[in-house]
């Protein structure tokens, strides 16, 4: 039996000190106790920042293989193993701190580069359909004021919407909001908290 593998995509730029890592550090441990023979791969988008999808990356893709520069090669290479990555994972989990109203443009790159036509996703005469075998999918919000019920929320919804795009439905999200509010913080840090030690992995 293969091991049982974990990808982690964390997106902030403040290291150990942003939330959404720490409590990714938080389902790491979970899944580690739960899964105590298995794999994890920390992908830490704020440490090493993925290439943004530009002209460059367009012309690799719509370029025959054997056409290729070395550059070209280069830049579809690291496509290929994000997504290889993601395809490998039984389970997902993206750290997501909001940063003016969205997510940070570190993940927003991620994505960009993990939804592919004719790998994770492909139009068909009924509309597009997800490639990715399902599988489930936490996704950890951390805001500095309250969003998730003032109809103000662009994060998580775009988020849903894009991992279902190429196949992943099984979405559940920990929220820690008013991070930025004195009396906020602490209850909802030690919410989510709680919500990552119930959580069913």
């Amino acid at each position: 039996m293969s091991k049982k593998s974990l990808l982690v995509v964390q997106s902030s730029i403040l290291a150990d000190n942003g939330q959404s890592n720490v409590l990714a550090q938080a389902l790491i441990q979970r899944w580690q106790e739960t899964h105590v023979d298995s794999e994890v791969k920390v992908r830490d988008l704020g440490a090493e920042p993925v290439a943004h999808f530009d002209a460059a990356t367009l012309a690799a893709l719509m370029s025959a293989e054997e056409e290729r520069t070395p550059e070209q090669a280069a830049v579809l290479a690291q496509s290929s193993q994000l997504i290889a990555e993601l395809q490998r994972a039984d389970h997902l989990v993206i750290a997501a701190p909001m940063y003016n109203f969205a997510v940070p443009s570190q993940l927003k790159a991620w994505i960009d580069r993990v939804v592919a036509n004719g790998i994770t996703f492909k139009y068909t005469d009924q509309g597009p359909v997800g490639l990715l075998q399902n599988k489930p999918v936490t996704l950890l919000a951390t805001r500095g004021g309250m969003y998730k019920d003032a109809g103000q929320d662009f994060q998580i919804p775009w988020l849903k919407q894009v991992l279902a795009f190429i196949g992943l439905t099984q979405v559940e999200v920990v929220y820690a909001e008013g991070l930025n509010m004195a009396q906020q913080r602490e209850a909802s840090l030690a919410a989510a908290q709680a919500q990552i030690a119930a959580l069913d992995l």
